[in-house]
């Protein structure tokens, strides 16, 4: 039987029933993890320490205690720490480093009984957006062989698709969950800007770093965000701000839901095939009562110039510590992508440089803003697509490092002004997946929960 075929709910439910134990459960992800060992979606895999904690867990589960992810296997990108277990970042300037504390996150999910199945690969320092630019390797898409399967947060998308974990913790700074959900077919999450705390997660940058997940269902992911949402006295970025019921939207209809269609995410540059299902998609949640309008986004054609001026400004920033001494080995180890992004957020923040480019990218990033509150007046959530393309090959756009960037131009805009997103699953293009995202004003997770069970379905 392929235990890790089930749903949470299915799993906790058959758990219970004692149909299987979660030490069989484990066992069977990381029989999956080996026998797809290929697609590269793992940096380590914490066999022992998952059998033994799958061992407590059905020890629990005799003894009659009721935790939501009780002995259920998840994996967290490698950028997540996690006490006495390597976290590299995927760069080999973390080869070794084993962290003396766990994330927030972390020790969230540990305490309501999940187990920690590995740390997944991604793009070293989550740096791009196609699971290409690991120190270990590139991750490989689980539908076609040679093809990407997104980024930053690659391993962690592919764990969930491939059927190795039941859900995964990965991070969106520009795209790096929304896209690899995407391009996996599953359901990943991007929540309002501090709604999840960031504390023990390596940075990339921090104003526009978001810690999201990837679930196969959007009751999934309801559960997942209630479990990892909430103030955090370790983070002043996590407001004070109660934690909404969010699987109650998931008993609630769409009639009378206000749903905008911004004309700058469906203009030139999109595949046509991609629009053409996107559209149906609208259509049926027409018929199903909501309201659609058409709505005006104006700044966005700024947005990835904007994004790619600040963010790395902040990455040049928080990669200064590992300089060999305090953190990490030499700084020559740093890879190609990561030496660019230093370098650029230096010369940005350089002086004669910072009101030019800096100051004016900052200013553009109030207005993308302010472009949403407007819209989020007029309507409840945004519908627009998350790639204008379908998934390419491995090495198709390395070596043009500005086409890889323009892959994130539907996704920026949501970090840049601290939105929430998602990205659920529309069906697939010769073979490849294609996502729908979901916009929504600051921590309306609840009413992108709500649509997205309406596209889904199920």
């Amino acid at each position: 039987m392929n235990y890790s075929a089930y749903t949470i709910q299915g799993a906790r439910a058959s758990l219970k029933k004692k149909h299987f134990s979660s030490t069989h459960l484990v066992k069977a992800c990381i029989d999956e993890i080996k026998e797809k060992e290929n697609l590269n979606a793992f940096i380590t895999v914490c066999e022992k320490e998952a059998l033994k904690k799958a061992t407590e867990a059905d020890k629990k589960i005799k003894d009659g205690v009721d935790l939501p992810l009780l002995g259920i296997p998840i994996s967290v990108k490698d950028i997540y720490l996690t006490k006495g277990i390597r976290t590299t970042a995927a760069s080999k300037i973390l080869d070794d480093f084993i962290p003396q504390y766990s994330a927030t996150v972390v020790k969230k999910l540990e305490d309501v009984g999940a187990i920690i199945i590995g740390k997944t690969n991604c793009d070293a320092w989550a740096h791009g957006s196609s699971g290409e630019n690991s120190d270990y390797g590139p991750t490989e898409s689980p539908f076609l062989e040679g093809y990407v399967p997104g980024g930053s947060s690659s391993g962690s998308a592919v764990s969930v698709a491939a059927q190795m974990c039941f859900a995964s913790m990965g991070s969106d700074t520009g795209g790096s969950i929304r896209l690899p959900a995407s391009f996996c077919e599953i359901v990943g999450l991007k929540p309002t800007y501090g709604r999840v705390s960031r504390y023990g997660i390596i940075a990339m940058a921090s104003s526009l770093d978001s810690i999201g997940h990837f679930t196969n269902t959007i009751e999934e992911s309801a559960l997942m965000l209630s479990i990892t949402a909430g103030k955090d006295p370790n983070d002043a970025t996590t407001p004070d701000e109660t934690v909404d019921d969010y699987q109650s939207y998931l008993k609630k209809d769409i009639k009378g839901i206000r749903i905008g269609i911004p004309k700058e995410y469906f203009a030139q540059g999109l595949d046509k095939r991609i629009k053409e299902k996107i559209e149906a998609e609208i259509k049926s949640l027409e018929k199903q009562g909501a309201k659609i309008e058409n709505i005006s986004l104006p700044n966005t054609e700024y947005a990835i110039a904007c994004y790619y001026i600040i963010q790395p400004a902040e990455v040049s920033s928080n990669l200064g510590r590992y300089d060999g001494i305090r953190y990490g080995s030499a700084r020559q180890n740093f890879g190609e992508e990561a030496k660019r992004r230093i370098m650029l957020g230096t010369y940005v923040l350089s002086s004669g440089y910072y009101d030019a480019y800096y100051k004016k990218a900052m200013q553009i990033r109030t207005l993308i803003k302010k472009d949403f509150d407007e819209v989020f007046k007029k309507v409840d959530v945004v519908i627009t697509p998350v790639s204008p393309t379908l998934p390419w090959k491995i090495g198709e756009k390395s070596s043009d490092p500005l086409s890889m960037y323009l892959s994130d131009v539907y996704t920026v805009t949501a970090n840049l002004a601290g939105i929430p997103g998602i990205s659920v699953p529309i069906g697939l293009i010769q073979s490849l997946p294609v996502g729908l995202q979901i916009l929504g004003p600051h921590f309306s997770e609840g009413k992108l929960f709500q649509v997205g069970k309406a596209i889904l379905g199920v």
